[in-house]
């Protein structure tokens, strides 16, 4: 009978005793008689050495394995000689005397090295084979540290009341910025879904339903032209809540932001607390962008400047002379502006409601407080030049749902790539995320997008226009 398995990081509570581990084989090197097998696990590294005197039959075994094959290993725990400690992996006080050695699955020779961190490695070959790239201990990091973050997200949110809503991945495409992607349906041919850029309208329409204070780690989607460091499909801290003015919104931002660093970055350093607030025509006159890096040390990766930003122009010209939406078309605008909404005057005059949280020269966030009158929610689409028809056909769902009694209600979305990016000192959101596209938008290991076939086509009454 076999012995339960232990993890490596857990090898040193089990000294002189016998255990079975099991993982990968990170590196395999022979010293002449003895052969030494680092293995890899979830919890890190352990280090096995194969002696014939202790094994024979183990010893041939391990003579047969190469890196990346997965093994069972049983043996003693023995403790190390304070000159062999090695510190920098979680075992590093003992090691594993094997008595028993065990191939679970080979593997061919990995295309890419993963013995590195990867960096000097061409991202497309990382993308191809990202189920082996993750294998480093980096990118283990990395996934564990944004699985954390959500984590602790999560449980403090909780504490405050919010409860987490899911909302529809197929909805309706309405113009909100980025383009749909949208999705055929094949039940009615010529109509489509659309996939949701943010969960924007549906967490509008929970604070119409009572609900108060809503979360979700929500998935996005925006078909927007090649950019070096964006993705089609990434994720976002949304949330909503009721009967708050801007002020609230930002203020309990603010302490989850505090709360996160300082639970799970202990070595980072927040600059300054209380955030910093700043008008955008102060940023755009000093610094020339609306998301500046305000750290004092900018050599220093341990330190976090994070900011507001406020007072944003609500619309801005199109190049075809129409006004359009700086942020949101849903957002608020200020309190002493709304006069000139409801008429209609001094358009770029008017300021939203509108707030940023910026980090280290990138914006990581961005809400407001929401227009939740349908009139001033209609003004809003006629100054961007919708006519009548247009409005009811994008958004009368909304407008109907405000006028059953919406409350005042505000939210934001955090960029949590973006984010998890910067606290990991990464230099892609590509490194924090565990199946990232290119820039282009492809997925290079499952080959997507890809063409479908005619039968599936047919169905959806879809011709392909050469």
């Amino acid at each position: 009978m076999s012995l339960k398995r232990i993890l490596a990081a857990e090898t040193p509570d089990h000294i002189d005793e016998e255990v079975t581990i099991q993982g990968w084989v990170k590196i395999r090197r022979d010293h002449g008689k003895l052969i030494f097998l680092d293995i890899r696990d979830r919890s890190g590294i352990i280090q096995v050495v194969v002696n014939p005197r202790v094994s024979e039959e183990a010893h041939s075994e391990a003579s047969k394995i190469r890196s990346e094959f997965v093994v069972e290993i049983t043996g003693k725990v023995n403790k190390r000689p304070e000159n062999a400690i090695n510190k920098d992996i979680v075992s590093g006080t003992v090691e594993l005397e094997a008595t028993g050695v065990k191939v679970l699955a080979k593997s061919e020779t990995p295309p890419i090295d993963l013995t590195t961190e990867g960096y000097e490695i061409g991202e497309d070959l990382r993308l191809k084979y990202r189920y082996l790239d993750l294998r480093r201990e980096r990118m283990q990091k990395n996934i564990r540290a944004r699985h954390k973050i959500i984590k602790e997200i999560r449980d403090f949110l909780d504490k405050d009341g919010f409860i987490e809503v899911e909302t529809p991945v197929l909805t309706k495409s309405t113009p909100e910025g980025a383009r749909d992607y949208i999705v055929p349906s094949r039940l009615e041919n010529g109509r489509f879904y659309a996939l949701p850029q943010s969960p924007q309208q549906y967490k509008q329409l929970l604070m119409v339903a009572g609900v108060e204070r809503y979360f979700q780690i929500a998935r996005c989607f925006r078909d927007e032209d090649t950019r070096a460091d964006r993705q089609p499909e990434f994720t976002q801290l949304d949330l909503e809540m009721s009967f708050v003015t801007r002020e609230d919104v930002m203020d309990l931002n603010e302490k989850l932001l505090i709360h996160l660093v300082h639970t799970l970055m202990p070595g980072k350093k927040i600059q300054e607390t209380p955030f910093p607030r700043l008008t955008y025509k102060e940023v755009m006159e000093k610094y020339g962008t609306d998301r500046p890096d305000l750290r004092k040390d900018k050599e220093d990766m341990d330190l976090l400047a994070f900011a507001w930003i406020i007072d944003f122009p609500f619309f801005e010209k199109t190049e075809d002379g129409k006004w359009t939406f700086t942020h949101n078309p849903f957002s608020s605008p200020r309190p002493e502006d709304m006069k000139l909404l409801m008429e209609k005057k001094d358009i770029g005059e008017i300021l939203t409601t509108q707030y940023d949280i910026v980090l280290n020269g990138f914006e990581i966030g961005g809400g407001s407080i929401r227009n939740h009158e349908p009139e001033a929610l209609r003004k809003v689409f006629e100054v961007m030049g919708y006519e009548d028809k247009e409005i009811e056909a994008n958004f009368g769902h909304m407008l109907k749902a405000f006028s059953y009694g919406a409350p005042p209600h505000g939210g934001i979305a955090w960029g949590l790539d973006r984010f998890v990016d910067i606290l990991q000192n990464e230099t892609s959101i590509r490194e924090v995320i565990a199946f990232a596209k290119t820039g282009e938008g492809r997925d290079l290991m499952m080959e997507a997008p890809s063409q479908v076939s005619e039968k599936q086509l047919k169905e959806l009454g879809i011709k392909i226009s050469k």
